[in-house]
C-alpha cells in the first residue's frame, strides 16, 4: 500500500498547482502512517497518564521495517520534488524500498544511489570476485550478530534482570557490555547486508566507522550509523534552520536539540529512547560549544574516554525502560549504591567481552574490504 501510494503521489508532485503543500502532505502522509502503526499505543499511554482516562491499547503490529521505510520514503519524495531524481518507473522504485538485504535495520540508501546500480547490466550477470568478498563480510557479520553480541547478550540480560543486586564491578561490566553488544548487533546486521547486497553485484553505503574509536560526540555521529546522520541532517536538521530568519549559534544548537529527540524517538515509542535522544544532542552542544567558544587542548586519549564514558552512559537509558532502574545503574557506577559482592560472570563472558573489546578499537573496519577490492578498483 506505502509502495502504490508513494509512487503516484510523488508522480503527481510536479504536476501539482501548490508543489510545496503537496510535498507537505506527502510527508505527512508517510508519517501518519509511522504514527498510526508504530506509536499508536505510547500515544494512548501518555494521553491516559495525563488526563487520567482509560483508553484501551490497540497492540496493532507493525510492518517490518516501518521506520527505516518511511525515512527512506521521505529522502525519495524531497530528492524528487528537487529535481534530483528525473523519471521513476514503478519497478525500480518498488524494488528500492524493498531491496531485501538492508529492508530491515538499513543502511538508509538513496534512489539516485541505488537504481543506477539494478539497471546496470554488468551487475546483472554472476561476479565471483564481488560474491567472495560479500561472502567474506557477511560472514564476519554473523560472527558479530551470533557469536559476540547474542553471547554479550546473555550477560547483559542476566545483569539488569535486577539491577539492585549489581555490585560496582558488574554495573560497569554489564553497561560495557550493551555498549558493544548494540554496536555488534547493529553492525553485524549492517555486515550481513552488505555482504548479501555484494553477492548481488549490488554495493551498499557504508553505515559504521568504528565508531568506539571516536574523540568526540560529533566525531561519534560521523562514524555511527551514517546514513541515519545524514538523513537526520539534510532532511530535518537543514529544512529546520532554513525556516529561521536568523541563523545564530543558540537557535542552531536549539534545531540540534531537537533533531536529535526526534531521532531518539524514531528508536522505539518510549521516553527512555528520547533520554538518549536527549543526551546525544546536549553532548553535540557541548562539544560544538568548545569548539566555537572555550579551546581547550584535550589529549586524544582523554577525548576517547571521556566520549567512550559519555556514549556508554547514554546506552544505559537506551538499554533499560524502567527509568529508577537506569538511575540505580548509573548510581552503582559511580559508586554511590551499596556494593553487594555478587560475581555473574563466568569465563566464557570474559573471552567474548575482550575479543569485542579488541576488534571495535584496534581492527579494521569492515567496510575496507569493499573500499581496497572494488571501489579502489573501479576509480583506477
Amino acid at each position: 500500500f506505502s509502495i502504490i501510494a508513494n509512487y503516484f503521489f510523488t508522480k503527481k508532485l510536479r504536476l501539482s498547482k501548490n508543489k510545496k503543500l503537496s510535498l507537505f502532505l506527502c510527508i505527512t502522509f508517510n508519517v501518519f502512517l509511522l504514527l498510526i502503526f508504530k506509536y499508536l499505543d505510547f500515544i494512548i499511554l501518555n494521553i491516559n497518564f495525563i488526563f487520567n482516562t482509560n483508553f484501551a491499547y490497540l497492540n496493532l503490529p507493525f510492518p517490518l521495517a516501518i521506520s527505516f521505510i518511511t525515512f527512506q520514503t521521505i529522502a525519495f519524495i524531497v530528492n524528487y520534488y528537487d529535481n534530483e531524481i528525473e523519471k521513476i518507473k514503478f519497478i525500480d522504485y518498488a524494488l528500492f524500498i524493498s531491496f531485501f538485504p538492508q529492508l530491515v535495520a538499513g543502511p538508509i540508501v538513496k534512489y539516485n544511489f541505488m537504481v543506477p546500480q539494478f539497471n546496470k547490466e554488468s551487475n546483472k550477470i554472476f561476479n565471483l570476485d564481488n560474491f567472495k568478498i560479500g561472502l567474506v563480510i557477511l560472514s564476519i557479520g554473523l560472527f558479530k550478530k551470533v557469536i559476540l553480541a547474542n553471547n554479550l547478550g546473555i550477560f547483559v540480560d542476566n545483569s539488569y534482570e535486577n539491577v539492585q543486586n549489581l555490585d560496582l564491578i558488574n554495573a560497569w561490566l554489564a553497561s560495557v557490555s550493551f555498549t558493544l553488544q548494540i554496536y555488534y548487533d547493529f553492525s553485524g546486521y549492517v555486515d550481513m547486508a552488505t555482504g548479501s547486497a555484494l553477492m548481488l553485484n549490488i554495493i551498499l553505503p557504508i553505515n559504521f566507522n568504528s565508531p568506539y574509536k571516536s574523540k568526540s560526540i560529533i566525531e561519534f555521529w560521523q562514524r555511527w550509523h551514517i546514513t541515519l546522520s545524514d538523513f537526520l541532517t539534510n532532511y530535518i536538521y537543514m529544512p529546520l534552520l532554513k525556516n529561521l530568519k536568523k541563523i545564530l549559534f543558540y537557535k542552531s544548537m536549539l534545531v540540534v536539540l531537537i533533531v536529535f529527540l526526534i531521532a531518539g524517538l524514531w528508536h522505539g515509542p518510549s521516553w527512555n529512547f528520547v533520554i538518549f535522544g536527549f543526551l546525544h544532542g546536549v553532548g553535540l552542544i557541548v562539544n560544538h560549544i568548545f569548539r566555537k567558544y572555550i579551546k581547550i587542548n584535550i589529549s586524544e586519549i582523554l577525548s576517547w574516554i571521556l566520549t567512550f564514558l559519555y556514549v556508554n552512559i547514554s546506552f544505559i537509558f537506551f538499554r533499560i525502560q524502567n527509568f529508577e532502574e537506569a538511575i540505580t545503574v548509573c548510581k552503582k557506577l559511580i559508586g554511590l549504591e551499596h556494593i553487594n559482592i555478587n560475581s555473574i560472570m563466568d569465563n566464557n563472558f570474559i573471552i567474548y567481552f575482550l575479543i569485542s573489546i579488541i576488534m571495535c578499537l584496534f581492527f579494521s573496519n569492515s567496510y575496507t574490504l569493499i573500499e581496497k577490492n572494488i571501489l579502489n578498483k573501479a576509480k583506477e
